[in-house]
């Protein structure tokens, strides 16, 4: 399987429905310059009512955050619609695993809707059903997929989630990857954990929370033979991480954290688990968005933040605190480009659609899928006081 396999669709036009990245958007969708976009949105929602719930990630743009019920970070926001069951609308201002999630979680009377399709998650696309099916594969083939156990990031497609909800696996957040990786190890005698699609998640924790040494991780890659690893290296691996990372985290490097510390005095670097790990390793703290966000709400006036995490919410966080230097982790813009799909003219478009009778975009996931999906987050759910928060 090599990137050539993937199909290439015209933008605007199509849908690949086994990938993150359908395009298709029917229907014509209002001008951005058109003055009247806010006011639109406002009237639709306003004439949907209850009906609608509407669902904004944090790392979505300001001119949609705006007209979100909730914020948080996806299966937060997952978890807020399934506690809506009235809503017969749930328009989620996010990326295609996060919709499914959505769906996932809530009743089927309830129509998932993704306002651009094109809204994907690059990270998700990196471990494919297909892919992660060779791979267990030639993990039989080595004689130890009896001892793996399955744990997929919680940015993973529903497809990828029922793989691990069908083997015995678990799907994890940010901030319970290392519970989730405990209860793993305590699966089976000599266990070992496959873990994807984030390699950067998969070893920080591992590593730094679990005490593993980075020669206890192998990559697999899956778009080499036999993920690039030999019969040998996977039997002696503790954990085989896949070849995937975020876009936006992977970005990150140590040396601007070097920078930032010479030109800041007592600059306090505050970063994402996705990041490197040289990355993570230099962070004065580590962890999930939620909390990022809790710490600068708790920082003292005066203090100064550099925040490895995507530019929407750095920018928010700078605007909400102006008390505190906050700064971007890197010198280059950098925003979530599929998030940033979700914009104002696809907004008031799936809620004028709405309001007009017409479900658009809606996001459905399969029985079977939906089923063997949901055992995996269950299994995450079930494990006793830990968060379930990203």
């Amino acid at each position: 399987m090599t990137t050539v396999d993937l199909p290439l669709l015209p933008l605007g036009r199509g849908t690949d429905l086994n990938s993150e990245r359908g395009v298709e958007c029917p229907g014509d969708l209002p001008a951005a310059s058109d003055p009247d976009l806010v006011k639109r949105a406002l009237a639709a929602k306003e004439k949907l009512g209850e009906k609608v719930f509407v669902l904004g990630h944090h790392y979505q743009r300001d001119e949609v955050i705006q007209f979100a019920d909730v914020t948080g970070d996806s299966f937060k926001l997952a978890r807020d619609a399934a506690a809506r069951p009235d809503a017969e609308y749930i328009v989620f201002c996010g990326v295609h695993f996060m919709a499914e999630s959505a769906d996932i979680l809530t009743s089927p009377s309830q129509a998932v809707i993704l306002p651009d399709l094109a809204a994907g998650c690059s990270m998700a696309d990196m471990a494919r059903l297909g892919q992660v099916e060779k791979a267990w594969e030639a993990l039989s083939e080595a004689g130890v997929a009896d001892q793996v156990v399955p744990v997929t990031y919680m940015n993973s497609s529903a497809d990828i989630k029922a793989f691990c909800g069908r083997h015995d696996g678990v799907v994890c957040t940010s901030s319970n990857a290392q519970a989730v990786l405990e209860w793993a190890f305590d699966q089976k005698e000599d266990a070992k954990v496959l873990f994807f699609p984030d390699q950067h998640l998969g070893r920080n924790t591992a590593v730094l929370k679990l005490g593993m040494s980075l020669g206890d991780c192998v990559v697999w890659d899956p778009l080499k033979p036999g993920g690039g690893l030999s019969a040998e290296e996977l039997r002696a691996a503790k954990v085989i991480l896949w070849k995937g990372h975020c876009s936006v985290h992977g970005r990150f490097s140590p040396d601007t954290i070097d920078d930032l510390r010479a030109e800041i005095p007592g600059v306090q670097i505050l970063v994402h688990p996705e990041c490197q790990h040289e990355v993570v390793l230099k962070a004065d703290l580590v962890g999930s968005t939620e909390f990022i966000i809790s710490t600068i709400e708790a920082a003292p006036a005066g203090s100064a933040w550099a925040i490895g995490t995507e530019l929407n919410l750095v920018k928010r966080l700078a605007n909400a605190h102006p008390d505190k230097r906050i700064v971007f982790l890197d010198r280059t813009v950098c925003y979530c480009s599929t998030m940033n799909r979700i914009d104002l003219p696809h907004l008031v478009w799936a809620l004028e659609s709405l309001v007009e009778g017409q479900v658009v975009n809606r996001i459905e996931v399969d029985p079977d899928t939906e089923r063997y999906a949901k055992l995996a987050l269950q299994r995450m759910l079930d494990l006793p006081g830990k968060t379930q928060d990203d």
